[in-house]
């Protein structure tokens, strides 16, 4: 098995599916990468058994079609400290040794039978389901959502985001029981009601390599896995078993306290009070009234406060709300309008965050959960 490649386009493509692998692989084999030559479409695998990737690039000179399993670390870090240049591989499939040759250099490992890598899983198609999405949409849905996902042992459907199609809209949704996203796309649908649960891990392999693809991705699953078929890159992942909770009903109806504030200033001043909320608790008051919010925080044991004024358009009650500071900048962060709108009842249910400014397809809600302030 021969074949030329771009030293700088491999690592590229190895470097996007390398995360898929394990620094606890439960198999040895799993260290590896499975490539496999068929004319010139060089395939190039990378898993963990719960996640499987695989990327294609086009070789040149090529000479026979063959698979074998090479070293993940030996090969990255040669590509990571190589210039661009064409890179010479030749693998000799009965007795497992690689070559590759550089202009300065040869560099020879013994790779592994491919017949001992983990087969890929494959779609049961009775039971599958699948439909195609822009890659762009795919991305913005991960984005939106992927922070807020938990990392709960007990409740593990709470370690992913939730995937709802519906002949109306495709919905996003994380929780981690602090704070919840639904975003939701009006211009992407399906046939079909149905919904599966991501995990943390893939989501985040996608939201890597999303951008490096355009055109729309296929989106094929059943009940055990999904499968995301891009342009060069293609992934195989379980899905995580359970029932999501209804999220929809921790969502407050009625807020007739709302406020429009500038983002960025918010996050801005949150960045410069927290500083002096309590280690303990990192919370954080906002006392609203007459267009005015007032950030403060404070930590007794050091003897530290601070405060900062606001100019907002508020209409309610005056009132005061406390928030984890640290959770409350991740909301600001992950909203992308210049403006947000929030809303709150009384400050002891959960507040909504909402953009000022949307596209007509776009439906984004952010919520989270207050603190107790104590007198």
């Amino acid at each position: 098995m021969k074949f030329i490649v771009s030293s700088s386009e491999l690592l590229s493509h190895l470097q996007a599916i390398s995360r898929a692998i394990s620094s606890k692989s439960q198999l040895p084999i799993l260290d590896y990468f499975l490539f496999d030559l068929k004319g010139s479409v060089l395939s190039i695998t990378a898993s963990d058994l719960e996640v499987t990737m695989t990327t294609t690039m086009e070789t040149d000179s090529t000479d026979g079609d063959g698979k074998l399993a090479f070293p993940s670390k030996i090969l990255l870090e040669i590509l990571k400290k190589l210039p661009e240049q064409p890179l010479s591989f030749n693998a000799d499939l009965e007795n497992l040794t690689v070559d590759i040759s550089s202009e300065r250099g040869e560099y020879n490992f013994v790779g592994q039978p491919a017949i001992d890598y983990p087969a890929v899983p494959v779609v049961d198609e009775d039971k599958a389901s699948s439909l195609r999405i822009p890659a762009s949409l795919l991305l913005t849905g991960i984005s939106k959502t992927l922070f807020a996902t938990a990392d709960d042992e007990l409740r593990p459907v709470m370690n992913g985001i939730l995937f709802e199609f519906s002949p109306e809209n495709l919905t996003f949704v994380a929780s981690d029981s602090h704070k919840l996203v639904r975003y939701r796309r009006l211009d992407a649908r399906s046939d079909f009601e149905a919904t599966f649960i991501l995990p943390k891990k893939p989501a985040g392999l996608l939201k890597n390599v999303l951008p490096r693809e355009e055109g729309d991705v296929n989106i094929e699953f059943d009940n055990k896995n999904a499968f995301f078929t891009l342009p060069n890159y293609k992934m195989v992942c379980r899905l995580v078993e359970g029932n999501y909770p209804t999220y929809n009903a921790v969502i407050p109806q009625d807020n007739p306290n709302k406020s429009v504030i500038d983002r960025v200033d918010m996050a801005n001043t949150l960045g410069r009070v927290s500083i002096f909320s309590s280690q303990s608790s990192n919370l954080v008051k906002l006392h609203l009234a007459n267009n005015e919010m007032v950030v403060s925080a404070q930590d007794i044991d050091f003897s530290i406060s601070a405060f900062e004024k606001l100019s907002c358009q508020y209409e309610g009650d005056e009132m005061e709300i406390g928030f984890k500071s640290v959770f409350l900048v991740d909301i600001l962060e992950n909203l992308s309008s210049d403006d947000i709108i929030i809303e709150m009842s009384d400050p002891s249910r959960a507040a909504i965050f909402l953009p000022f400014e949307k596209s007509e397809d776009e439906d984004e809600l952010m919520l989270l959960m207050p603190m107790m302030i104590n007198a």
